[in-house]
């Protein structure tokens, strides 16, 4: 089978996809190779590969998913609720065809403890520690990029609730106000939170309200706020 290859940015090698992955098992396999490429992110989603080798922008995607993943490791660990994970931790979904590096993932105790997600550990010689989730998490955050808003705002949504995801989050940050919401599983479809008269959102997974807010401290430079109470 022929060799796709997909050129990238100026200075970042192209990505080669190996022909004939037609299957979930195929892309896993691929993933957990020593071909994968090292930068990037590459998803699997219902039957398709999606690849995104753009740049993060630093203070609309990078910055405000790392005030997430901050605010969000503090009360995950200051209340013992489980695991939060930052990008780069594959979710793989068999169920729902699903393979991902999410900007944030977040695995609960419970589902651990009942066997919903289980930490699968690499099969390498080179490498035998824990490299992929394997099920639906309790919480699912996806930080809207221009390269990347057909896939987190249609695609991703459907397959997290394919996949049995409890709770999906998505954050836009590319225009003049901040788009900060969260969808809890309704019927067929995850449906949307609504905020409170003060722009508080309740997240049921983490039994907590949350506002995202941002300012400028320098031109064209954002300081983001997840506030918590």
């Amino acid at each position: 089978m022929s060799t796709i290859v997909i050129a990238s940015e100026i200075d970042t090698p192209p990505v080669e996809i190996p022909g004939g992955i037609q299957t979930l098992t195929g892309f896993r396999r691929w993933v957990f190779s020593s071909r994968f490429p090292e930068t990037g992110r590459i998803d699997y989603v219902r039957g398709r590969i999606e690849v995104d080798m753009a740049a993060d922008d630093l203070f609309v995607h990078n910055f405000p998913k790392t005030e997430l993943t901050s605010k969000l490791y503090q009360l995950v660990r200051a209340r013992d609720l489980g695991w939060l994970f930052a990008g780069g931790a594959r979710v793989s979904c068999p169920e729902a065809e699903l393979s991902v590096e999410p900007d944030v993932v977040f695995v609960s105790h419970r589902s651990y403890d009942s066997g919903e997600v289980a930490f699968r550990k690499s099969k390498s010689e080179s490498h035998t520690g824990y490299v992929e989730i394997v099920g639906a998490p309790d919480l699912v955050i996806e930080v809207v990029s221009d390269s990347s808003v057909r896939k987190d705002t249609r695609l991703l949504p459907e397959s997290y609730f394919a996949a049995g995801v409890s709770e999906f989050w998505l954050v836009d940050c590319r225009r003049n106000h901040v788009d900060f919401n969260i969808h809890t599983r309704g019927r067929g479809k995850f449906k949307l939170i609504k905020p409170d008269a003060e722009g508080w959102r309740e997240s049921l997974v983490l039994q907590t309200s949350f506002r995202l807010s941002r300012k400028l401290v320098r031109p064209e430079i954002w300081q983001y706020d997840l506030e918590t109470r």
